[in-house]
């Protein structure tokens, strides 16, 4: 039986494991985190919140997790993870029917009233009353200019071929496509920065219009098309509902996942790795161990430095240089908790706060967690977790300071106080401040003496013109391989469905260099309405050409664009 050493217990490294051991492979997997295995995915036990008993605490998280309908990856891998609920009740689908489904998204503007829309296919009345209220009576301050730019530049993506997204688009920024400098502040915080804040980490000005545009016009489709849901969470701490029942699937196959292993150096001799240094980050003792195959399913950053520390790999394989290019395109989108007295439903889905400086997205985690008790943790006071992501960590808030030069007790106050300037608004109430018992915010931020804060797993940001930097799952190096969301994937995203999809190729590059029969580790496209395909084939035949994109109205934009305007009038 072959081995296969798997170095970072994240998604990745996960969802290599998984892949690796259904088909009778030995695996051993390292995680540098001393307690959560999970990566970026985990959740956490919030310290010294075991006030009512021992093995209580609340839960916290680096971030909240959610699951778009066009995932694919690691939604399969979901449906192969056993699991049994608190009656003793398995899951048809395994930890893949734990999530349910949002109805809601909310645009939180300061002293304005907020934009609530749907975020699925309108199944019921109140669905479409919502739906035209969000169209036609909300005030947006967007005019109709803006309006009718944005939605061109929009049906100029879903239009567009395959070739000029990748040739030209890879090249362009989210914000020059979308000509944000030429457009209001409310075009801009609204339609620019607000529809991708969750996804691109506030990164609208840097970020390749070809993984925006990509991944925002999935969305879209989403909503679309009656039979997917869009929006879904796990309907309960990520840990309970995913990581703890993936890991028990793993031991069952025999996979060895040992905790606080960090991978200080890769041993290679002759173009071959030979093994891996590991340190143990408690005890400080080294090992190295030997495998036939080695996944690095470890974040750029990480592997970079790898890379850089011995000149020997980067000899093998000269492409992979081009990391320590990637390395730098990191950003900040890090979590803080909110256990709050109450629980404030703040909206039935996620909310965007498109006017705060620190680019705030939050969820109200109660009313999607059914059965679970919080009377045992904390104080037992806690009804409700308003989960709240900060994506700009270097614009300055009303304290006049960068959340990354704040004290974590200031980064907390002033994310609260972007919060209730956001939703307080026209005489309500939502927030107050004997609500808040306790707070979180991610360990993976550190103040390091008089310095600005450090942040510890960073996410990676797809900017402009880096997918040729990129490398594939399998190197020259004939033993090593890659799994993360800095390799080429269709999904093009660092996202547990990036990471998801990364492990898999990986797989099957490792499972093709046995030279054995295989299952192939399925990897999908990402989808698009077969209705588009004439006018991309129309594209196609413009790009060869050399010629820009040109406007094709279809028949049904016709009708609808027809209906609007009487609407409008009457």
């Amino acid at each position: 039986m072959k081995k296969v050493i798997v170095i970072g217990g994240g998604v990745a490294g996960m969802s290599a494991a998984q892949e690796l051991a259904e088909r009778g492979m030995q695996v051993e997997v390292y995680e540098r985190n001393p307690w959560y295995a999970g990566g970026k995915a985990r959740s956490v036990n919030v310290p010294d919140t075991n006030l009512l008993h021992p093995d209580k605490y609340l839960p916290g998280e680096h971030g909240f997790r959610f699951f778009p309908g066009f995932y694919k990856h690691i939604t399969d891998s979901m449906k192969r993870i056993p699991f049994t609920n608190e009656n003793g009740e398995k899951n048809a689908n395994g930890v893949y029917d734990n999530l349910t489904q949002l109805d809601r998204v909310m645009i939180a503007e300061y002293g304005k009233l907020p934009i609530i829309s749907i975020v699925n296919f309108p199944h019921t009345i109140s669905d479409f009353k919502v739906l035209f209220h969000s169209a036609f009576g909300s005030n947006t301050g967007l005019t109709k200019a803006d309006i009718e730019f944005f939605a061109e530049r929009v049906w100029q993506l879903m239009t567009s071929c395959s070739e000029r997204r990748m040739n030209e688009y890879e090249r362009l920024g989210w914000w020059e496509y979308m000509d944000a400098d030429g457009h209001s502040e409310i075009y801009q915080h609204l339609l620019v920065e607000g529809l991708t804040r969750t996804l691109v980490a506030a990164k609208a000005k840097l970020a390749s219009t070809k993984t925006g545009g990509d991944i925002f016009i999935q969305l879209l489709f989403n909503i679309t098309n009656p039979h997917i849901k869009a929006d879904r969470v796990l309907n309960g701490p990520t840990n309970e509902k995913f990581i703890y029942p993936w890991m028990a699937y793993l031991k069952s196959m025999q996979v060895d996942y040992q905790l606080g292993w960090e991978c200080i150096d890769l041993k290679i001799e002759k173009d071959v790795i030979t093994g891996v240094v590991l340190k143990h980050r408690q005890s400080q003792e080294e090992k190295t161990v030997t495998g036939d195959y080695y996944l690095l399913a470890t974040p750029v950053e990480v592997a970079s430095k790898l890379f850089q520390r011995n000149p020997a790999i980067i000899n093998a394989d000269s492409t992979l240089a081009d990391i320590d290019k990637l390395a730098p395109d990191v950003s900040w989108m890090n979590g803080i908790q909110f256990y709050l007295s109450e629980d404030v439903k703040v909206n039935h889905g996620h909310v965007i706060y498109s006017d705060s400086q620190w680019a705030l997205t939050s969820i109200s985690q109660m009313q999607f967690w059914g059965k679970y008790d919080l009377n045992q943790r904390g104080n037992g006071k806690v009804k409700g977790v308003l989960s709240v992501d900060i994506s700009d960590w270097t614009t300055k808030g009303f304290n006049g300071m960068t959340a990354n030069e704040c004290t974590q007790e200031q980064v907390k106050d002033e994310v609260w106080k972007q919060l209730k300037e956001s939703l307080n608004v026209e005489g309500k109430e939502i927030l107050k401040d004997d609500m808040l018992l306790f707070w979180y915010l991610d360990k993976d931020i550190h103040k390091v003496g008089y310095e600005k804060d450090v942040n510890f797993e960073p996410l990676l940001v797809n900017l402009v013109n880096t997918w040729s930097l990129r490398p594939q799952a399998y190197t020259q190096i004939s033993n090593l391989f890659l799994a993360a969301d800095y390799v080429k994937t269709y999904t093009d995203l660092a996202t547990m469905e990036g990471a998801n999809e990364a492990a898999r190729r990986a797989v099957n590059s490792i499972m093709d260099a046995t030279g054995e029969k295989y299952k192939i580790a399925e990897v999908w496209n990402l989808h698009e309405p077969i209705l588009l395909s004439y006018y991309k084939w129309l594209d196609k035949r413009r790009y060869k050409k050399g010629m820009p994109w040109k406007i094709h109205v279809p028949w049904f934009a016709r009708v609808l664009n027809f209906i609007f305007k009487f609407i409008y009038k009457h």
